[in-house]
């Protein structure tokens, strides 16, 4: 590895050299089951032959223009996914966290709408939006913000999953103009919320004349078994913000809104050099075309039961395992210990797995896995906590 790399990343001692749907191999030529999809960015694993084609074809035709142009595939590609989440218009950017940045401007340009002067946007504890100065302080994790003061303000945290600290703050703030809030908290464990959760911040928002944001960077695009995880309450936000899955590797990010939320951005209040060009654009319709085709969504959602009922089948009420939990292909397996070291034993057995939030093993394999791989990811994870917790 070379010495000019900044320091930022603390990698593991691994390199792939080429991957073949839910299977990577590495510059010595060992084999890996991916569990982990490069963070759930890899929904139909790696090489897929069509998004391989359409990149490539792109590629030799038309790369970028920039925005000062129209753009067919992106305005095709908006078209596909104010389609696919009752959207009504979209802005492309090339990441998750510049996606949430554009939500944080709508919500502030709501507030400024309102008259309010310091607009503030209601965040959760645990929560992860990104790594830029304004989506670092909307996150809620002090390791993140750490080194980076003074922090951006704006923002006001409550508990996940409580509806009531959300009530509390609407009786005790006139400044609040929007809550941002995950579906399910990825990094902050695969926290999945109690029925009717997102539904009581629609009517809080609704009540209040907020902005309901979703961050489903890590939730969208199919892996909760909807295309996006606001559906399985059949509610609409007013802003949704994506990126990951979108591209299968190619970064792309888009944020969506509706209504209000939809007309605030105007001609030079925000921008892009990259979002949404041809080869972005073209990559993310592929993705979308194969997901559709393949009935991956509601593969998600079936291999997403067989998954948890696996875990809790081998795991469930061993001494050591808190709860397994999940929504579609998002799977948490929480230990009453940190288990960091878990993720380089799994590489030794050749598979790909996470630990975030210290206790918690996430896995978040490739919609394209099939019930045979998935079985092989429970036997192994299984026989790796076994062995982690009997030691």
């Amino acid at each position: 590895m070379t010495d000019h790399l900044m320091s930022t990343y603390a990698r593991l001692p691994v390199q792939f050299e080429r991957g073949d749907g839910v299977w990577l191999w590495d510059n010595e030529g060992k084999q890996y089951l991916d569990a982990l999809s490069g963070i759930a960015v890899c929904g139909l694993g790696h090489a897929h032959p069509i998004v391989a084609e359409a990149i490539s074809a792109q590629a030799g035709r038309l790369l970028h223009t920039s925005n000062l142009y129209g753009i067919p595939l992106q305005a095709a590609l908006a078209d596909r996914l104010c389609q696919l989440s009752a959207m009504q218009r979209v802005f492309f950017c090339n990441s998750g966290a510049e996606a949430n940045e554009a939500a944080i401007k709508i919500a502030r340009l709501h507030g400024h709408a309102r008259g309010i002067d310091s607009p503030a946007i209601i965040v959760m504890e645990n929560s992860f939006h990104g790594r830029t100065l304004a989506t670092l302080a909307a996150t809620g994790n002090r390791r993140v913000q750490a080194g980076f003061e003074p922090l951006v303000q704006g923002f006001i945290r409550v508990p996940y999953n409580n509806l009531d600290a959300i009530r509390t703050v609407a009786g005790n703030s006139t400044e609040v103009a929007a809550i941002l809030v995950e579906p399910v908290q990825g990094e902050g464990g695969i926290k999945v919320p109690d029925p009717g959760y997102l539904a009581g911040i629609r009517d809080i928002c609704n009540e209040q004349n907020w902005l309901m944001m979703l961050d489903e960077i890590q939730t969208g695009i199919g892996r909760t078994g909807h295309w996006f995880a606001y559906q399985h309450d059949k509610l609409l936000p007013d802003v949704v913000s994506v990126a990951k899955a979108l591209g299968n590797g190619v970064p792309i990010g888009a944020c969506l809104a509706r209504g209000i939320a939809a007309e605030l951005l105007q001609p030079g209040s925000h921008g892009t050099t990259f979002g949404g060009n041809p080869l972005a654009a073209r990559a993310a319709m592929a993705v979308l075309d194969v997901i559709q085709a393949d009935q991956l969504v509601a593969h998600a959602a079936d291999l997403g039961r067989q998954l948890l009922a696996g875990f809790t089948e081998n795991l469930s009420g061993l001494d050591g395992v808190r709860e397994i939990r999940g929504s579609g292909l998002m799977i948490g397996i929480e230990l009453d210990r940190p288990c960091g070291e878990l993720v380089q034993t799994a590489l030794n057995c050749g598979l790909l797995i996470n630990v975030t939030a210290e206790r918690v093993i996430r896995l978040l394999p490739p919609l394209i896995t099939s019930e045979k791989q998935a079985t092989m990811i429970v036997d192994k994870v299984s026989d790796l906590v076994r062995d982690f917790l009997a030691g």
